[in-house]
């Protein structure tokens, strides 16, 4: 087991630089972000445990609410202006409105949740987040062994 001494800050140092835009760039393609060729997803939304294709282990990820809040953030950016072009251009009727804005909606949010809930993954992997940190998480409640020499 290696012993860790030194700060966080020097240990977070002493880790290899991972592309950040490459891993967030697999996650969208729903891939694993360390190779870019397992699966990232065994669901909809449920994140494997481990990439089939290098063992990389992502069963801690904590993607949580990022995902839901950033797919509001980028369907509500390209639905609300597509909404205020048509109604200014052609002042459709408020049925016709829901029978075009609604589908369209759930259309765009269920077809880029998962993308972007990849995306997230890939990004906490990339900055070493959660449990992507090899000298653990100072959150988690049952933290590794060296880190109790840290007074953390």
């Amino acid at each position: 087991m290696t012993e860790w001494t030194g700060s966080a800050d020097t240990r977070r140092k002493a880790l290899p630089q991972r592309s950040v835009w490459q891993a967030m760039r697999r996650g969208f393609a729903c891939r694993c972000p360390n190779c870019g060729r397992g699966k990232l997803f065994k669901g909809y939304l449920t994140v494997v445990d481990r990439c089939e294709a290098c063992g990389e282990d992502l069963s801690h990820q904590r993607a949580d609410d990022a995902p839901p809040y950033f797919t509001i953030l980028v369907v509500g950016h390209i639905v609300v202006p597509l909404m205020l072009i048509v109604e200014t251009t052609w002042h459709l009727s408020n049925v016709t409105n829901l029978a075009i804005w609604l589908p369209l909606t759930l259309i765009l949010t269920l077809g880029l949740l998962r993308p972007i809930k990849g995306s997230v993954v890939g990004l906490q992997w990339a900055l070493y987040m959660h449990g992507f940190d090899p000298s653990g998480d100072p959150n988690d409640p049952g933290k590794a062994p060296w880190q109790a020499d840290l007074g953390s």
